[in-house]
């Protein structure tokens, strides 16, 4: 993963400009003990008075913006429509990685969610190179296999970035659709961007299945045999008003929406989430 990551965000980044912002300034991070060596000027003399300890403070760099991307990692996220495909969390995660160590390059600070039914990883946004390997590390924990409560997550990344910055949501979008739109408008509310990035098997786009099959709600435990040829344009059909609709709502909240299918390249899905950022002020 990190290496595919790295590949992906070295080529994305070919003839990018780099973060419009420049010259950023430091801000004040933690105290730690004082070492021989360390610059006196950064010596906490209030702390050295009250507690006789030698304490100088850390800094990090100043951000250009904080964002939390938001990844469900529910059963029907563990699917692929063919053995040669990622399933859509590995495909997920891989954009994932790749756009948290973009974003972390351009001096931002990024952080992760995973949910199923609940919080799985919370990480809060930070700007340090060591915080990619801790999101890296997240994503390693794959997914539980259980149900999703989308919206309980994006409640949490709206507080996550605590001034107004990004949230990307990287789902198949298997779930209520009124509670996650309610939960994009605190979002919004909050004075946050927004973008979905709305991950899809081309089987399910296609509807390239056997003659005759069983079909089962992975995260419900219903299945329903039917043949191919019955449902196959009732089927089409749904799909294209099911993101047709998402679209439609989410732009009337100021939410940008992409579909991604599992069998595109890596750098199509981080182009269209890098722009979400760019478009902020």
């Amino acid at each position: 993963m990190e290496i595919v990551a790295k590949w992906v965000v070295d080529g994305f980044l070919q003839g990018l400009h780099r973060s419009p912002r420049k010259g950023f300034s430091v801000e004040f991070a933690e105290f730690r003990p004082y070492q021989p060596g360390d610059d006196l000027r950064y010596i906490d003399w209030k702390i050295v008075a009250r507690a006789d300890k030698w304490m100088v403070k850390q800094f990090e760099e100043e951000t250009n913006m904080r964002a939390a991307i938001v990844l469900d990692v529910s059963k029907s996220m563990d699917w692929r429509g063919a053995p040669e495909r990622m399933t859509k969390l590995a495909y997920a995660e891989q954009i994932v990685a790749s756009l948290a160590l973009l974003l972390i390059r351009q001096k931002d600070a990024v952080g992760l969610i995973r949910y199923d039914d609940t919080l799985r990883s919370v990480i809060p946004p930070r700007a340090r190179s060591v915080q990619w390997r801790r999101i890296v590390k997240a994503l390693e924990e794959g997914g539980s296999g259980k149900d999703s409560d989308m919206s309980a997550a994006l409640v949490q990344a709206g507080k996550l970035v605590s001034r107004p910055g990004l949230v990307v949501l990287v789902s198949d979008l298997l779930v209520d659709e009124e509670a996650t739109l309610a939960a994009l408008k605190v979002v919004r509310a909050g004075g946050h961007g927004a973008t979905v990035l709305h991950i899809m098997d081309p089987s399910e786009r296609d509807f390239d299945v056997s003659p005759e099959a069983i079909f089962a709600d992975t995260e419900r435990n219903f299945q329903l045999p039917a043949t191919a040829a019955e449902v196959r344009e009732a089927y089409r059909t749904t799909v294209e008003h099911a993101i047709a609709d998402w679209r439609s709502k989410l732009a009337a909240l100021g939410v940008g929406y992409e579909v991604v299918f599992t069998d595109s390249p890596f750098g199509v899905p981080l182009r269209r989430a890098f722009a979400s950022r760019q478009r902020l002020p």
